[in-house]
């Protein structure tokens, strides 16, 4: 499927710009051109599919389902629709509340917080185009059961009482003031064009920058430099990933990248999954935001149980793929 933008990489980089080839500015500039345009084209086309799915599932429609549920069933529900509305860490948390006030259960608000960062169109689209799709399957997978679990884990905990009061207050009808409009097939392509543009001009130039580092690494950093700090051995390894990860607050476009680039220095996938995870699920301005909303005792439990899902995940994927 991408043997043409192969073909085209290697024109463009030993013809057009006469690079030697072999040479490690070639092997950069080869990695940079083809990568850059296989993401470009899998985004767009992935963007816009879900973005037709996601024009059928509007905020109030989905308040709307999850509110019918038992909370089992709620926080599977949660974590999938957080697929398909790729919101980051920050930009998830008015929904978060407009789940809260509509009466839906704390856990099941929980799980979408976290399935919608840190599982969205973005980042299967990069680690579909550069891993493959069983990576790919691995990372939805693995997001979901955090995500799932740690929002089972929170609503058995009962710690509603965390949640700044003034939350609750402004409660609204489970059912009431929900207007749904319905949208022609013409519709839908407009908005899913619209939507696919808007979403492609905010990440592209991460995108580069994230391909940019990501070549430079493949091009120029010794291959057991990185592995021999990071390897699947290390015990630290994966613990060490999430807290980096932490306060690296950025999105998928701008990861995905350089976790290619690492994994092919010799940094186990179950690492670099973690890493990434951690950098799009947990952030340090979404927990300043977090704070206006609820106790920080709350933050340290979301923060926490997030964290140990993340790890163990890591740990799992390292045994499993090494």
């Amino acid at each position: 499927m991408f043997y043409p933008i192969q073909l085209f990489a290697d024109w463009l980089t030993y013809v057009v710009f006469n690079i030697q080839p072999g040479t490690l500015l070639a092997d950069t500039i080869n990695f940079f051109i083809f990568d850059t345009i296989k993401i470009f084209f899998l985004l767009v086309v992935i963007i816009f599919v879900v973005s037709i799915i996601r024009s059928y599932l509007p905020p109030e429609k989905i308040r709307s389902i999850l509110s019918r549920k038992n909370k089992y069933v709620s926080n599977i529900l949660a974590s999938l629709l957080g697929i398909i509305t790729p919101f980051c860490s920050c930009s998830a948390i008015p929904l978060f509340l407009g789940f809260v006030q509509t009466g839906i259960p704390l856990g099941t608000t929980f799980s979408f917080l976290i399935a919608s960062p840190m599982i969205n169109e973005v980042a299967l689209v990069l680690l579909l185009g550069l891993f493959g799709w069983k990576i790919a399957l691995i990372y939805v997978v693995s997001g979901l059961i955090i995500s799932i679990i740690s929002g089972i884990v929170i609503e058995h905990l009962k710690i509603e009482n965390l949640v700044e009061p003034f939350v609750y207050q402004n409660t609204i009808n489970k059912n009431g003031g929900i207007y749904l409009p319905s949208m022609t097939i013409k519709e839908r392509v407009i908005y899913a064009v619209k939507y696919t543009l808007n979403i492609f001009k905010k990440v592209w130039p991460y995108i580069l920058i994230g391909i940019g580092l990501g070549a430079w690494i493949h091009g120029y950093l010794p291959t057991d430099f990185l592995a021999q700090y990071a390897g699947s051995d290390k015990w630290y390894a994966v613990p060490l990933a999430v807290i980096i990860g932490i306060p690296l607050y950025s999105n998928a476009a701008g990861v995905i990248p350089l976790v290619s680039a690492l994994t092919e220095k010799g940094v186990s996938m179950g690492t670099t999954l973690a890493f990434m995870m951690s950098v799009t699920a947990l952030s340090l301005p979404e927990f300043m935001i977090l704070k206006k909303v609820m106790k920080t005792r709350l933050i340290i439990i979301f923060a926490g149980i997030v964290s140990t899902g993340i790890i163990f995940t890591g740990y799992l994927f390292n045994l499993i793929l090494n």
